[in-house]
């Protein structure tokens, strides 16, 4: 009977927000299958006392689970979002402070989209070292069917070019299947190259200049001092292209409607009927025109090659291992919610890791205590 009246509530809402219909359209489908759900537990409550207790009480426990899953969720993610540190921060850590950066590279899971989370400040904290490439991955999903390859990825800097720091927001549809971990990194891999291809490509065609340091001044960077995200695949800028473009026949961008990164300043993206597929290619002829154009053509290669040479050392991924607890003053009710019951949830329901299928030495959990 729980399942029945959530699975009535959820379809009103997709009615809505997914397949765009409206609202009177789901208001008739809550009110006909209500209906039909409130005969069932009008029969319960007749013979409440004759054993139809039972089933109510499954239904009440059912919806205290996910009640409780959700709610401490929220407050998990309020929490990483109030206790996330600048990106300043990030740039601070060098060898004056004793941080050490080790090959490889770092792949740092987070729920947010800006800022750094507070689990790698931690990490940072206990270890002074970390790789070469830093990633922060978002997985986030949109209210979609599927998400085109070409759109699933959504790249950009954090911080300056030497320093090596990207963010990747990845995006799934409700129908598209995860992939698994060796997929999933030569993938990110080959949409990070594509965009440093991308970046260094239009600083080259004047979008902008890198100073000593490769920091950007195309007025590409937000508030938060991170650069706009780039859908890797669907990318264009205008002039002489010295790129790739293979159109091809294909639903419009669900980057339009469905927007992930709200935080950020931009979103590059294709707006149009047609999935675009591109790929960049270095032009000797405009790279090498002068010996600003050279210094840029020099300083892409090594960028890539430290890609490269950090993919041959490894990838690690990192990992929060959380604990959520009650803060002190909470009701009794949020005390036995937050630190009984979703702490039991959380231990018996399978991890990110699990789900990536990570092999346990390229594992590196950092424990959080979440006080909400």
């Amino acid at each position: 009977m729980a399942v029945m009246l959530v699975t009535t509530c959820l379809t009103s809402l997709v009615i809505i927000l997914c397949w765009h219909k409206p609202p009177l359209v789901a208001l008739a489908f809550l009110l006909f299958f209500g209906s039909i759900e409130l005969l069932y537990f009008s029969a319960s409550l007749i013979k409440f006392l004759e054993g139809a207790w039972l089933p109510i009480l499954l239904a009440l426990f059912l919806v205290t689970v996910m009640f409780v899953w959700h709610y401490a969720t929220v407050k998990k993610y309020e929490y990483d979002l109030h206790n996330k540190v600048s990106l300043e921060w990030l740039l601070a850590l060098g060898p004056s402070l004793g941080i050490a950066r080790v090959p490889g590279i770092g792949l740092v899971f987070t729920d947010l989209t800006s800022g750094i989370p507070a689990n790698f400040s931690r990490f940072v904290t206990n270890l002074p070292a970390f790789h070469r490439i830093l990633v922060f991955v978002c997985i986030k999903s949109v209210p979609v069917p599927f998400v085109p390859s070409a759109e699933r990825y959504l790249v950009g800097r954090v911080g300056p070019a030497a320093h090596r720091s990207y963010r990747c927001i990845v995006r799934y549809g409700y129908r598209d299947v995860h992939q698994d971990v060796d997929s999933f990194e030569s993938e990110l891999v080959s949409r990070l190259t594509d965009f440093i291809r991308y970046d260094w490509h239009k600083e080259a065609r004047g979008g902008g200049a890198h100073d000593q340091d490769g920091v950007s001044h195309s007025g590409a960077s937000s508030s938060s001092g991170e650069c706009r995200l780039a859908v890797i695949g669907t990318v264009s800028f205008s002039g002489a292209p010295a790129f790739e473009i293979e159109d091809s026949v294909g639903p419009a961008s669900v980057s339009v409607d469905f927007p992930t990164v709200d935080s950020m300043a931009d979103v590059i993206e294709v707006v149009g009927p047609t999935e675009r597929r591109v790929r960049f290619e270095v032009g000797p002829t405009e790279m090498g025109s002068s010996s600003s154009s050279a210094e840029m053509e020099f300083m892409l290669r090594e960028e890539l090659q430290d890609l490269h040479e950090a993919q041959q050392a490894g990838t690690a991924f990192i990992m929060g291992h959380s604990h959520v607890r009650a803060k002190q003053g909470s009701s009794v009710m949020k005390r036995l919610a937050i630190n009984l019951g979703y702490n039991f949830l959380r231990r018996n329901c399978r991890g990110a890791d699990v789900s990536l299928k990570v092999p346990p030495a390229s594992l590196l959990e950092v424990g959080m205590v979440y006080i909400v």
